[in-house]
């Protein structure tokens, strides 16, 4: 079968079953459809794969090395029979991944999950699958819609707070894994963060244009390192309306900000409708 990826046609066996995952895009979407990878790889600072997963899903998939730095070696040991990851993760790495195996590229991974997802089960050969976990996401956001409506809290401004060691305070757009699903439940975002891109970094004393009637944060690496321990502690935090009405709440960041799947999606979709109060 031919699948035509970012990097053109890309020729896969049918029904694929050793399958390497080097992004949290296409670790979602395989196991979303039925396939433990073999291998997969994690974000660097990540200790283990997302628990949004049970851990009887992933105890098997061996770890292949930081997400954007795999290990070759390890990867060809396991023989695999297809590589999924992104051009941005792993382009400049593409020649010696398709030595190992046909290896699917998507463009980028984030805002654009949705079209990427048809594209690995595609690869995965399980479209038939894509179309009723679409069905069924796009049942549950109707359900979640109807039911903030009701509580007649849709209108409430969500805002989207990653603390990165190595990156500092970083805000969310409408073109991010999150955004999109925000934007699919119907809730609105704060000012600063209506905007079409998926993120930019803001320093402490700009930290005003983190609130909204609803703040969810997460945080990636060390909280320490990452800086949310000292952001959380600062007055200019404490001094937010979400934060001084009790609606900031810390989210699972490998959840929120590196899921990137429908599996992922439908978690938060029950995890926003419980922290709006509907």
């Amino acid at each position: 079968m031919t699948v035509n990826t970012a990097v053109g046609p890309v020729v896969v066996p049918g029904a694929p079953l050793r399958v390497i995952a080097l992004d949290t895009d296409v670790f979602d979407s395989a196991l979303t459809l039925g396939i433990a990878p073999i291998g997969a790889a994690r974000p660097a600072l990540d200790a283990h794969y997302p628990e949004y997963w049970p851990q009887s899903r992933t105890a098997a998939i061996a770890y292949v090395g930081p997400a954007g730095a795999p290990d070759l070696a390890t990867i060809r040991s396991l023989r695999p029979d297809l590589i999924l990851s992104n051009q941005m993760r792993d382009g400049d790495r593409y020649d010696a991944l398709r030595e190992l195996a046909p290896t699917v590229l998507t463009q980028t991974t984030g805002a654009p999950w949705k079209a990427n997802f048809q594209l690995h089960a595609q690869a995965l050969s399980r479209q038939a699958a894509a179309a009723a976990f679409v069905g069924s996401y796009q049942r549950h956001v109707s359900q979640v819609t109807a039911a903030l409506s009701d509580a007649k809290v849709s209108g409430r401004k969500v805002s989207l707070v990653r603390f990165v060691e190595g990156g500092g305070i970083r805000l969310y757009g409408r073109q991010s894994f999150p955004g999109v699903v925000l934007s699919d439940a119907g809730v609105g975002r704060p000012d600063a963060q209506n905007v079409d891109q998926s993120d930019f970094e803001v320093p402490l004393d700009q930290i005003a244009r983190a609130d909204g009637d609803l703040l969810l944060y997460g945080t990636y690496g060390d909280p320490d390192r990452s800086g949310a321990n000292t952001v959380l502690a600062s007055s200019a935090w404490q001094a937010l309306g979400a934060v001084k009405a009790h609606r900031a709440f810390p989210v699972d960041d490998q959840l929120w900000f590196e899921g990137i799947g429908y599996t992922g999606a439908n978690y938060m979709l029950d995890e926003l409708q419980r922290f709006l109060g509907a």
